[in-house]
């Protein structure tokens, strides 16, 4: 039985046990249940990357405490959202490997699979971590994990976007050019490098997605500089929330401008939501009504995660029946993307 079968068949067992839900699965337990027997069911045939970057329509995404794994949180969000996600994030550092599993269970939730991926053991270890050194990554000697997770990426054959060292014109991540003793252009090269050894071992089916924070909180630090190339990257991005602004355009649109000065790739927010407060049912209004408006815009994914899960605050939509109501008739006026398909070839 093959890798991608195995994994059918063990998401057919999953399903069955609604209780294993949570990122804890022990998938060996899952595929203990799974032997093979008989003949094995035919494979699906993934997209190509291409294909699931010529997709139309707005892209609803979501990052979630327990995403890609339960499917009780899934349903539960896609409900209060009216609509289910065709992207879905989650996060690993680089003192963890990929599962393919969570790869298979964003397909079968007909969503596409973005791994932020953090070089770094996580913010216990602190601001500064030498140990990745953006130089040090540039220079090969973080090569054996990075190959090996190319390796994982390629094997499992469906397209995977990679959020690699997001918000890295901003200091409070230790791949930031000020910190780790970090230098200007080191981000770069550190891309490229990350990049180039995919493309070695033939990890063709990455979208890479390249995700400064927007400018408010660094409004000096030059974007472009830290920018690989067109050559590099697939989807620019941005992460941005509303804190004190009343509209999504501040929020977004000088960024957004930013970006256009030095390319005019086709853009992902890769975070987002709002702060609570008295205005956060009108920025959510106002948030969709700008979205319809964006014509470089390929989609969003909505933060919701709260303090306690956390975020720096309550970002969530379905945290109060009045956001809820806002999102729910805001996705009722965009023009959201198909889920990914595989293609008849």
């Amino acid at each position: 039985m093959s890798a991608n079968a195995v994994i059918l068949v063990a998401l057919t067992i999953w399903v069955l046990r609604p209780e294993s839900t949570g990122s804890d699965i022990a998938f060996e337990d899952v595929m203990a249940q799974a032997a093979p027997s008989g003949e094995a069911p035919a494979e699906p045939t993934p997209p190509t990357k291409e294909e699931i970057l010529a997709i139309d329509g707005v892209r609803f995404g979501l990052s979630a405490p327990q995403v890609p794994y339960s499917r009780t949180e899934l349903a539960t969000l896609s409900k209060a959202a009216g609509a289910a996600p065709t992207v879905l994030q989650f996060f690993l550092k680089w003192n963890q490997n990929l599962r393919p599993e969570a790869i298979a269970l964003a397909y079968e939730a007909g969503a596409l699979p973005v791994i932020s991926w953090e070089p770094w053991e996580g913010p216990k270890a602190g601001e500064n971590q030498p140990k990745y050194a953006l130089s040090k990554i540039a220079s090969g000697k973080h090569d054996a994990y990075i190959t090996q997770f190319a390796e994982t990426v390629r094997d499992q054959g469906y397209p995977v976007g990679l959020r690699f060292a997001h918000e890295m014109n901003g200091h409070w991540y230790p791949w930031s050019e000020r910190r780790s003793g970090n230098e200007k252009g080191d981000y770069v090269k550190a891309w490229r490098h990350v990049h180039d050894t995919f493309q070695k071992v033939g990890a063709t089916n990455v979208i890479w997605i390249w995700s400064p924070n927007i400018l408010r909180p660094v409004p000096n630090v030059s974007l472009k500089a830290l920018y690989p190339g067109d050559k590099y990257v697939d989807w620019a991005a941005m992460v941005g929330y509303a804190v004190q602004e009343s509209t999504a355009a501040a929020v977004f649109e000088p960024t957004i401008r930013a970006i256009a000065r030095f390319t005019d790739k086709p853009i992902l927010i890769t975070e987002t939501g709002a702060q609570p407060s008295s205005r956060k049912t009108r920025w959510i209004t106002d948030f969709f009504s700008w979205l319809r408006e964006q014509e470089n815009l390929v989609g969003f994914i909505w933060f919701e995660f709260s303090v306690e899960q956390g975020g720096t605050a309550d970002w969530r939509f379905s945290a109060d029946t009045r956001y809820a109501k806002a999102f729910r008739q805001g996705m009722s006026t965009v023009p959201l993307a198909p889920p990914p398909q595989a293609s008849e070839r």
